[in-house]
């Protein structure tokens, strides 16, 4: 059945254009549909899906509480979040309720795909343009770190700079062609990264980089 989607929108128009997208790929299969959060978590238990794509703002249970119910019951799924705003409030509470990755609705259709396959594969994505707008959000409301920095002596040269291009939303190929590395060797660093930083994925490492001042808004 390759990658198995459960698509969560209050809207049945995005549900169905969602569905259209995947379902053209042999490698996906949509195995349900929720329209708000509640049936989300109910669904998840019930299908077990690899992937969730979560919508943030609905009625009866957001995204966000949706998002944290589903893994604090250690589902393996894990769980991509969509929303039309950009808003980091809502972007930040997503990523640290436990969510794999972040996209605006916008994101092309091939974009969305890659996404679904990586978060499938282990990964994390954050769209670069919702990291930008959490770095200067945080930045604005947390004029000090909220993390010491000396948390990263533990990295090598190589392993900050890795780390300085997972919180600008890079991708492992993206992160090689900066740095002029190969992609196996970038993942082996971020795995690097990522156990000498006890965080669970890179997702949580974007939030410690801001948190500890290692990058700033247009960085």
């Amino acid at each position: 059945m390759g990658i198995t989607v459960l698509i969560v929108d209050d809207q049945e128009l995005m549900r169905m254009g969602l569905t259209m997208v995947l379902g053209a790929h042999d490698d996906i299969t949509v195995v349900g549909e929720a329209s708000n959060g509640g049936a989300a978590v109910a669904a998840v238990k019930e299908l077990a899906p690899d992937v969730v794509l979560m919508d943030i703002r609905m009625p009866i249970v957001d995204g966000v509480a949706a998002t944290e119910q589903i893994l604090q019951a250690g589902c393996t799924t894990k769980v991509l979040v969509m929303t039309t705003f950009d808003l980091d409030e809502h972007a930040l509470g997503a990523l640290r309720a436990g969510a794999s990755g972040f996209l605006l609705k916008d994101t092309p259709p091939e974009d969305l795909v890659s996404a679904i396959r990586s978060v499938a594969a282990g990964d994390a994505v954050v769209s670069p343009k919702v990291t930008k707008r959490l770095l200067d959000r945080f930045i604005n409301d947390h004029p000090a770190q909220t993390q010491d920095p000396g948390v990263l002596e533990v990295l090598t040269v190589r392993e900050r700079e890795v780390l300085e291009q997972l919180a600008g939303g890079r991708s492992n190929a993206e992160i090689a062609e900066q740095l002029f590395l190969s992609e196996a060797t970038v993942k082996t660093h971020v795995g690097r990264v990522l156990t000498k930083l006890g965080l669970r994925d890179r997702v949580q490492a974007v939030v410690l980089a801001y948190e500890t001042g290692l990058v700033r808004p247009g960085s």
